[in-house]
């Protein structure tokens, strides 16, 4: 990894020292510029670890860093049309960071920032060739170069002072969280494409959001029709209203083999304004190819609704319309605080682990999420005691959910053949009316009929 980091390190620090480079250019030289900026071919060397856990979806380490280096940095300063070259020489630097890599995400490399902050102030030393002199040889020089480093590391990244570091892209779907729900009636369709062998089709819309892994929406299947009326309502997360967009996709059921594609379209949720329904009237495509000869072909129109609710507290993010990046912090009116509570709205749940689950016959551990009749499942992890999932569920609800509760399983399956196939390993029942107030918990639950199991889960409350 170390060419790589180099390679980032070094960018980033002549991007930061560039804008100072330039002021002092101005005022006492001509100009300062890097000739090499290199860390060298050696790597730091970790002599200890510190790793602490969390509630929260992070990961906590501290190691103990040692760099003895060959940097390659030489700096050139001109004054009139005097260069005078400085090379930086013999660094080494010993320092106990704490790193904190958060969120933990399901794309590589699995999280998506790095927080560093220095628990104490890092010994550096080094040596400063000037003309062909070690300047640091000079008597006090050294000292007072040492106190003015370690007071300005100190001063920018001593604890509780921290440096945020991005790795992933705002673009990944993983990072971004719910800002609201698209609420999309799916009214008609006209004249569409005959498939069939008696002159008609067997229509159903599809329709999904782009960056989303869930499975997409479906309407119901309108039998030997070509103008189908549906009028079918549906509710979707959205995570960014400036990038996705609805994908709607018409099939042709059929009974046996694929489904004939009759038609797409897309409609950028950007084109919305937050609380105001829009109705489009779409020309069929067959693909999103705008040079496609194909898509000259007429294939019927498809006749939608929609409607972009954000979430109470991301409201005044969304207050005009989307395609304007408008940000007012009082285009929505203020709704009484009590009438907030009972709004509908997302229901987040993140079964993050178990500990110290025991099964009589197998360890096999996977959960289950039962709410409302809707029965929801985690991957199955084999041979463990000490499951981490880390799967979020999401329920659209009408209403808060103040007087429910929401079940968790913890389950056991056997991966061969067994009388004893499955088994619980314990449960959990939550009661929610903590999560519409608070907004969120985070909590560890000692598993009912389970000796010490503990459920690990992280329930969130997203009202409208």
């Amino acid at each position: 990894m170390w060419p790589y980091i180099d390679k980032a390190v070094s960018g980033l620090i002549r991007s930061m020292v560039n804008p100072i480079f330039a002021e002092y250019a101005g005022k006492y030289m001509k100009s300062i510029d890097f000739k090499s900026f290199s860390l060298g071919t050696l790597p730091p060397t970790i002599h200890g670890i510190k790793v602490h856990e969390t509630s929260e979806k992070e990961l906590v380490i501290e190691p103990a860093v040692r760099w003895v280096g060959n940097p390659n940095i030489t700096l050139v300063l001109k004054f009139l049309s005097l260069p005078i070259t400085i090379q930086l020489l013999d660094v080494q630097v010993f320092a106990v960071p704490r790193i904190t890599l958060r969120p933990l995400v399901p794309t590589f490399p699995c999280f998506s920032s790095l927080v560093v902050s220095l628990l104490e102030k890092p010994r550096v030393d080094f040596g400063l060739k000037l003309l062909g002199a070690d300047v640091m040889a000079i008597p006090g020089l050294y000292q007072f170069v040492q106190e003015h480093i370690g007071r300005q590391i100190a001063s920018l990244y001593l604890w509780p002072q921290t440096h945020d570091i991005q790795i992933l892209d705002g673009s990944v779907g993983a990072m971004k969280k719910p800002v609201g729900i698209l609420h999309v009636k799916v009214i008609r369709a006209v004249r569409l494409l005959k498939m069939d062998l008696l002159g008609t089709s067997d229509p159903y819309v599809q329709l999904s959001l782009s960056g989303e892994r869930l499975p997409a929406k479906k309407t119901s299947i309108k039998m030997k029709n070509l103008s189908p009326e549906w009028n079918e309502y549906f509710k979707l997360v959205v995570k960014d209203p400036e990038f996705q967009v609805l994908q709607l996709h018409v099939y042709d059921w059929e009974k046996v083999g694929t489904h004939d594609k009759l038609g797409m379209q897309v409609v950028p949720l950007r084109l919305l304004t937050p609380y105001e329904t829009k109705r489009f009237t779409l020309d069929l495509v067959k693909n999103p190819n705008p040079n496609d000869p194909q898509n000259k072909k007429h294939r019927g129109k498809l006749v939608v609704e929609m409607a972009f609710n954000p979430f109470k507290e991301d409201s005044e993010k969304f207050s005009g319309p989307l395609d304007c990046n408008v940000r007012k912090g009082s285009g929505v009116g203020r709704i009484p605080e009590d009438t907030l509570v009972h709004r509908g709205g997302l229901l987040l749940v993140t079964v993050e682990g178990a500990e110290d689950v025991e099964g009589k016959h197998h360890n096999n551990p996977y959960a289950m999420v039962i709410f409302r009749g809707e029965q929801k499942q985690t991957k199955l992890i084999r041979r463990t005691r000490d499951p981490r999932w880390n799967e979020e569920f999401q329920f659209v609800l009408e209403e808060a959910p103040l007087k429910e509760k929401i079940r968790i399983d913890v389950m056991s399956k056997g991966t061969g053949f067994s009388f004893r196939n499955k088994e619980t390993l314990g449960y959990v029942n939550i009661n929610l009316v903590d999560v519409v107030y608070n907004g969120r918990i985070n909590q560890k639950y000692h598993l009912i009929n389970s000796k010490n199991g503990v459920l690990s889960v992280d329930i969130r409350w997203k009202a409208l």
